[in-house]
């Protein structure tokens, strides 16, 4: 018999709060769901099941095809698509963990938004306590107190404030399949999905965890394959446009609130013109059209809108097309694109001027004189220059003591809080892919060393090539574009990094020779079909009867241009050309403003401060499930020590140090023979004692400025590295590991020395050795700062505030059977605990 009747129960992932949907399918081709906007506990959702599978039967106590069954477990609604007849439920069954992005413990709760950057999030997330009491909208069935919130106004404190903002539409990529549900469902069903790439590694920083992510959000306007969608559509949305963001943060400290984050934006994507490549001709290279004249850059003004709102100003456009060529290709669009940025900026305020840098990336690649990465690398700084970044800390005092010329240039806004980001880069070539990436990389380790040096762990805003944090930051970066190449052109990068350093191997010749190939072939005979299917997928294409069906349509251009099935009725002006208010708040981005506009945006909830959605310490390591180490911790995540750093004994382990090519830890592990000397190396290198000298980490500029030498002597006093001579005497390797426990039983870490000692026990010559060292030059070490308190060396046990020293000795008088007389917080807790529980 067919079914009529679905239901979708959802739940939390403690399992403890649950949702119902009723999905009706008795008439096929409506899409007739039901929400109470109940929660149920998991008692009452196990009772109305039963009692649905038990009125189902056709028959009292039949057990088999009638009554409730589970047809499909999932993670996640994607959304609802329907074609000629019903409707179907797209659901996610499959899912990985790929990157942690902090927590969340402050005086708000907050959703992160992956299709905001951190800065909007975090800004939002600020947002004064005054506005979002004004703000708070919660109706009284869904209320966070079964006591109707008693006492909840006398308690003052207790009332805790959730935010959750409305995504950025461009980077949403089900926003077609949710659109059918979203006003009839519980927001807690909507999930939000985005198209790109994601990706974290580990820089380990003397064993100080610093997490680097990279996501790529790839906008769902105008979307499509290499030669099916280029240029830009009538509403200013660019084909292959991407938003590269890099987060760094410090892991040790995860909340948001008191842990050290910082992010750097840049885009990608095609030229803002009406162009196009005619690809039934066959040719590698299809000629490049222009398909309507623009004389007054209305395509670009859209564009340059939309991102004068997300960014702020400047917008920088790094154009890397060729600039001189035998047959008039690619300068079309350099030449069309002067004009149309020359006409907008007429209108613009100087102060924030559309900046325009062409650069001709292939001429300086033939060329045997010029380097490219250097010429890369002055863009790139005078680009971050201009733009800054974000950072959630203001700048570290060290830097007021010590002061860098690079860092007082530095753009961008700095508020009480930190440091805001306003602009951005804008990179583009013909494709957006092999050039750009390059270009973004540049202009990203450029604005890694800036971030790095904001959290106070390098001294100099500089990083150089062959150190274990570029190559891990490299390898992030080669994974981001061979993701979007394959998403966009249909094969892996052609020209990575290593051939603009011209150090690729041999090897890499034949392989850049298999992905032409293989892209060519994507773009002759599989991207039509690709190009419709997200087409479908984004809504484009919606099937109808009657009409032809997508494989039927000679083009898919009226889809994308909506202009062609109907004029607008208002025409924007050709010289106020930005939306309005844009150029008040300039140069911050008019999204990230406190106004009545983007207040409307935030849906504000209030909780209870014992809600279970807001318990962090449960959301992060779910102590009610098994889980790993392993998953909890992202120990298979890439890591600079393990992956890059070389495993030879007396290797410095500073991951800003230059190594040398055959010096890779990957290298190293490869070889199985030294497996043994590895894990040894490993503790060894584990329990090297910190660096004494007050010059960190310092890599040298790729400008011209000559300061390779000075670079080279701040490395070489870095660190105090482990120096064995021979790794293969094992007495000197032991006589090393009890000179470093005897080190640490004089600075005071009895406890852990023992517990080492009681797994191996030193014999007497060793113990002779250790009482006979003169341990006082180690001891008495010169501190870094001037101030006593800022030394790496100094321990201090931790301070007791009054109220953990009351908590601990109530609980000393409980042991001995004097309890306490509970308050009236007591109380609120214990019922908030039977409440979520039993009820």
């Amino acid at each position: 018999s067919q079914t009529h009747m679905y239901f979708l129960v959802g739940s939390n992932p403690a399992e403890t709060k649950y949702r119902v949907l009723k999905i009706d399918r008795t008439e096929p081709k409506d899409l007739v769901i039901i929400d109470d906007k109940h929660v149920y506990t998991q008692q009452e959702v196990r009772e109305l099941l039963g009692r649905l599978d038990l009125g189902n039967r056709t028959k009292i106590g039949q057990k088999g095809s009638s009554g409730l069954s589970r047809a499909v477990s999932a993670f996640g609604v994607v959304g609802f698509v329907r074609f000629l007849e019903g409707y179907y439920i797209v659901l996610i069954t499959k899912r990985r963990k790929m990157a942690d992005i902090g927590v969340m413990v402050v005086n708000g709760v907050y959703s992160y938004d992956l299709s905001h950057s951190l800065q909007y999030n975090l800004t939002v997330l600020r947002m004064p306590l005054e506005i979002l009491k004004t703000e708070t909208t919660h109706t009284r069935q869904e209320s966070f107190d079964i006591f109707e919130d008693e006492g909840l106004s006398a308690q003052g404190g207790s009332g805790v404030f959730g935010i959750c903002s409305k995504p950025y539409e461009k980077y949403v990529w089900n926003g077609k399949l949710l659109e059918a549900v979203k006003n009839t469902v519980h927001r807690d069903w909507l999930l939000y999905i985005i198209h790109g790439f994601c990706g974290q590694s580990k820089l380990l920083i003397y064993g100080r965890p610093i997490y680097v992510t990279l996501i790529a959000r790839r906008s769902s306007k105008f979307a499509g394959t290499r030669f099916l969608k280029r240029g830009a559509n009538c509403e200013g949305d660019v084909a292959n446009e991407v938003e590269t963001e890099q987060i760094l943060y410090d892991a040790s400290v995860m909340s948001f609130s008191a842990g050290s984050y910082s992010s750097y934006v840049q885009v990608r994507g095609s030229v803002p013109l009406y162009w196009s490549q005619d690809i039934s001709t066959m040719m590698p290279k299809p000629p490049i059209t222009l398909d309507q004249a623009d004389p007054f850059a209305h395509v670009a003004a859209l564009h340059f809108d939309q991102m004068l709102q997300r960014f702020g100003s400047p917008i920088i456009i790094l154009n890397l097309v060729k600039e001189r060529e035998k047959r008039k290709h690619e300068r079309i669009l350099s030449e069309e694109l002067v004009a149309a940025v020359t006409y907008l900026n007429q209108f613009l305020p100087p102060e924030h001027a559309i900046i325009y840098i062409p650069w001709d990336m292939a001429k300086y690649t033939k060329s045997k004189l010029c380097n490219v990465l250097d010429r890369l690398n002055v863009i790139a700084e005078s680009v971050v220059k201009k733009t800054g970044f974000f950072v959630n800390r203001p700048d570290s005092y060290c830097s007021i003591l010590r002061p860098d010329e690079k860092w007082n240039e530095l753009g961008g806004c700095v508020v009480s809080t930190g440091r805001l980001q306003t602009g951005v880069l804008r990179t583009n070539c013909v494709d957006c892919l092999d050039r750009t990436n390059t270009a973004q990389f540049m202009v990203g380790k450029c604005a890694l060393a800036y971030q790095l040096y904001s959290l106070g762990l390098i001294d100099k805003p500089n990083l150089q090539f062959d150190t274990d944090a570029v190559r891990l930051f490299e390898e992030l970066y080669e994974d981001h574009g061979d993701t979007l190449s394959l998403q966009y052109g249909g094969s892996q990068l052609v020209h990575r990094v290593k051939t603009y350093r011209k150090i690729a191997p041999w090897t890499q010749h034949s392989k850049d020779i298999m992905q032409t190939l293989s892209r060519y072939y994507s773009n002759a005979f599989s991207d039509a079909d690709r190009q419709d299917s997200i087409n479908l997928f984004l809504g484009v294409f919606k099937p109808t009867e009657g009409k032809p069906h997508l494989w039927e349509l000679p083009t898919d251009f009226y889809l994308h241009h909506k202009n062609t099935l109907g004029l607008s009725q208002t025409r924007r002006s050709y010289t106020y050309w930005w939306t309005t208010d844009v150029l008040k708040h300039l140069p911050l981005p008019f999204d990230e403003v406190t106004c009545a506009e983007n207040r409307r945006k935030l849906t504000v909830k209030k909780f209870h401060k014992y809600e279970e959605e807001i318990d962090i310490h449960n959301e992060f390591f779910r102590p009610y499930e098994l889980s790993s180490f392993d998953e909890t911790f992202c120990l298979a995540m890439t890591n600079s020590t393990r992956d890059f750093m070389p495993k030879n004994m007396g290797i410095d382990p500073s991951p800003f140090t230059v190594r040398k090519p055959d010096e890779t830890g990957k290298s190293v592990l490869a070889n199985k023979s030294n497996r043994e000397e590895t894990v040894l190396q490993r503790k060894t290198a584990a329990s090297a004692p910190p660096p004494p000298s007050e010059e960190a980490v310092s890599s040298s500029s790729e400008d011209d400025s000559g300061t390779d030498k000075e670079d080279e002597g701040a490395v070489s006093q870095r660190s105090t590295p482990v120096k064995v001579t021979d790794t293969g005497d094992n007495t000197k390797i032991t006589e090393f590991i009890h000179f470093l426990q005897c080190t640490l039983l004089s600075s005071g870490f009895h406890r852990f020395v023992q517990l080492g000692q009681s797994q191996h026990k030193p014999d007497k010559s060793s113990q002779q050795f250790c009482s006979k060292l003169h341990l006082d030059r180690v001891i008495n070490l010169i501190p870094i700062s001037s101030f006593s308190q800022d030394n790496i060396y100094e321990v201090q046990p931790p301070r007791a505030d009054r109220k953990s020293i009351e908590i601990f000795h109530a609980h000393i008088q409980a042991g001995k059977g004097n309890m306490q007389p509970l308050g009236k917080e007591d109380f609120l807790m214990y019922r908030e605990y039977i409440r979520n529980r039993y009820l």
